[in-house]
């Protein structure tokens, strides 16, 4: 069962596990990647409790923004029974821009509100539920890009405010410039990619009561690929507990594994497929077992805990 959850306490109410579109346009089918198409997928996810889109304006190099439009458009009233997180700041040489020569991030108040302009503007939206900053921008400081959020959430344009990819400090530095603090940080957390618990970054959006979002919950596909060491000690033990839970497979033990976790991380579901999404929906009704959750973590690590 998919439950529902305030990622802030100043935050919007987001699902427990979120429907990402990274690569909704990567289908070697066109028929699959048509708005008709993503629109039944989009309901086929609410129909299963997940109502929480993510996506960014780079995705499907600036595409797949102007895809989920074409999609809502189709059936304007499905927009109130979902919500829409996306991300600006990474700007890359391509078709559309090609005066660009070097990829660069950009997320001066100017740049964070022309894009998020241009994103209500692609999905055909008139406010955003979430806009993250996608990563830091090293050249803009903090005052800078505090002063774009402010502004889109002063006028409207975006219910909340938050990060991706961002450290500790960044975090702090950015929220003191905020007149409404940030709601969440988007962080790279699985089995194989650890790092939230041991660099502070969890640590932190207990201390703030945030929810973080978990991308790339199963390594970029690393998680599934037994010819990996990591992986291959993962899928002996998954084999060892699989009974335990129901027949529970890998993959469903690896987002139990993330959500078992206190700071409570919200996963992204990166697949196309329905078959895969409906076996991860199961993993929210996983209970791990405290030395199971250990044993997981020590199956991927390759010793015991210190």
């Amino acid at each position: 069962m998919i439950t529902r959850q305030k990622i802030a306490p100043n935050g919007p109410e987001f699902s427990r596990l979120i429907y990402g579109t990274w690569r909704i346009l990567d289908d070697a089918d066109p028929a699959n990647c048509s708005p008709q198409a993503l629109l039944s997928r989009f309901k086929a996810c609410a129909d299963m409790g997940i109502t929480t889109l993510d996506t960014a304006e780079i995705y499907g190099v600036y595409k797949v923004e102007e895809a989920i439009g074409s999609a809502l458009r189709l059936d304007p009233a499905f927009r109130s029974k979902i919500e829409i997180v996306t991300k600006c700041g990474i700007y890359i040489p391509c078709e559309f821009h090609p005066d660009r020569k070097v990829a660069h991030y950009n997320v001066t108040a100017a740049r964070i509100i022309k894009s998020a302009e241009k994103s209500l503007r692609f999905m055909g939206i008139d406010e955003i539920d979430l806009l993250l900053v996608h990563r830091p921008d090293w050249l803009t400081s903090a005052d800078e890009t505090a002063e774009g959020l402010n502004k889109l959430l002063k006028d409207g344009k975006i219910r909340s405010a938050g990060v991706s990819n961002y450290n500790t400090h960044q975090f702090d530095l950015l929220n003191s410039r905020m007149d409404q603090p940030l709601v969440t940080n988007q962080i790279e957390f699985s089995l194989l990619h650890m790092d939230p618990i041991f660099d502070g970054t969890a640590d932190q959006c207990q201390r703030h009561r945030i929810l973080p979002m978990a991308w790339s919950p199963l390594a970029k596909g690393v998680l599934m690929d037994k010819t990996d060491p990591a992986a291959a000690r993962l899928h002996a033990k998954a084999a060892e507990l699989s009974a335990k839970y129901n027949g529970a497979t890998l993959d469903q033990l690896a987002y139990a594994w993330i959500m078992a976790h206190p700071s409570c991380p919200l996963p992204i579901i990166g697949t196309n497929k329905l078959e895969r999404i409906q076996a991860v929906v199961k993993a929210a009704d996983i209970r791990l077992d405290r030395e199971d959750w250990y044993g997981l973590w020590e199956a991927a690590k390759g010793h015991g805990v210190p």
